[in-house]
């Protein structure tokens, strides 16, 4: 590791790890109407166009029902709400993930297990995930990380002959499948966030739940207006998760550009691992039967640190996901989580970086990238 510090050239620009504003620019056209013909309505909350959305994005989904909702997180908190998750139960989760999925968990008085992840896809698989089933387990949640979806047909087949449901945590993977089946369609539920950043992303907050489902599809809606049906008459203790027009409207339009967008991603992957071959970088593994989104394109390195400071002299954009795996976050250390107890996490959580993979990016900007990357590990 000898490469210099040197700053970018005045004749090269930044390359960001996301560029929404490029992606904005090529659908404006489309947007801006979109936007506006909610304003002319008036109609913010619900109506035909939140209506469209879900039914689209379940379709997407090859679901049979789409539950617009707040965000990613509360619709992770609502579909276990529609559960029946609560104090006492225990829910399985990984712990190399975002935050949300565990916190949502706590926040319902059930408690989080943690389990660790596959060094190759940062996904759990059903052995990982058996070991850590007791009698109070109620609920399994897989992340689908970085865009690529865990073995959903050995873990369904673990957990339905226990009997125990499935919800598939997608904020990362919309569009992705595993053995031919989309992400969202084959646990008893799915959620989605639409977070800016995700591949369809929103121009805020948003979310879905989509489900095969119709009677928990029902459930989830009355949760979702305070456990309200008909209106002022609450049937259950919901909470206010719903999803607005104007994000519905956005959504709409980008869905339109979905296969596209992650076409260009797998090609700039692509790109990626045919330049970084034969070098100390480690790259994405997809597992067979899977089709990835790749939402992040994340290389692995021993002077990961060393490496971001460098990438960020540079102006080339990089992020790190997770840097620290959730037994061992501060809030959740009443559970006894410690160094050492998942390696596989606790060793990704050191080594990963997210480089840029973003459908706008260009042959130059990559090459420029790798060989930035490749010239500081050699």
């Amino acid at each position: 590791m000898t490469a210099t510090m040197t700053k970018p050239s005045p004749t090269q620009t930044a390359i960001p790890l996301l560029d929404l504003v490029a992606q904005f620019n090529a659908i404006r056209d489309e947007v801006m109407p979109a936007m506006e013909r909610v304003c002319e309505s008036q109609r913010f909350i619900g109506g035909p166009e939140v209506t469209a959305c879900e039914e689209e994005i379940a379709r997407y989904c090859d679901c049979k029902v789409g539950i617009g909702m707040t965000s990613g997180t509360d619709a992770l908190l609502c579909g276990m709400m529609g559960l029946g998750i609560g104090p006492g139960d225990e829910v399985i989760v990984p712990t190399f993930t975002f935050f949300a999925t565990a916190g949502c968990v706590a926040r319902l008085g059930a408690k989080p297990v943690f389990v660790d992840v596959d060094p190759d896809t940062f996904n759990v698989t059903a052995a990982i995930v058996e070991k850590a089933i007791t009698p109070k387990t109620k609920l399994i949640i897989p992340v689908h990380l970085f865009g690529q979806l865990a073995e959903m047909d050995a873990i369904m087949a673990m957990a339905n002959a226990r009997g125990i449901p499935v919800m598939e945590d997608s904020a990362q993977s919309i569009g992705a499948s595993h053995n031919g089946k989309k992400a969202c369609s084959i646990g008893r539920l799915g959620t989605l966030s639409f977070f800016p950043s995700k591949n369809l992303g929103a121009f805020g907050d948003a979310g879905m739940i989509v489900t095969n489902d119709a009677e928990l599809g029902e459930r989830l809606r009355i949760l979702r207006e305070h456990g309200s049906k008909p209106k002022y008459y609450h049937k259950w203790i919901g909470g206010n998760f719903r999803l607005d027009a104007l994000q519905a409207a956005v959504l709409r339009i980008k869905l339109r550009h979905l296969d596209g967008w992650s076409k260009k991603r797998q090609e700039n992957a692509r790109r990626y691992d045919a330049m970084f071959a034969g070098t100390k970088i480690v790259t994405p593994k997809i597992a067979k039967g899977n089709v990835s989104i790749y939402n992040q394109y994340c290389i692995r390195v021993p002077n990961r640190d060393k490496l971001r400071e460098h990438l960020n002299a540079q102006g080339i954009g990089n992020e790190v996901y997770y840097p620290v795996p959730l037994h061992m976050q501060e809030c959740f250390k009443h559970l006894g989580g410690k160094a050492g107890d998942q390696p596989a996490s606790e060793k990704a959580a050191g080594e990963v970086l997210a480089i840029p993979i973003y459908p706008e990016l260009t042959e130059a900007q990559q090459q420029r990238v790798a060989e930035t990357i490749i010239n500081f590990c050699r």
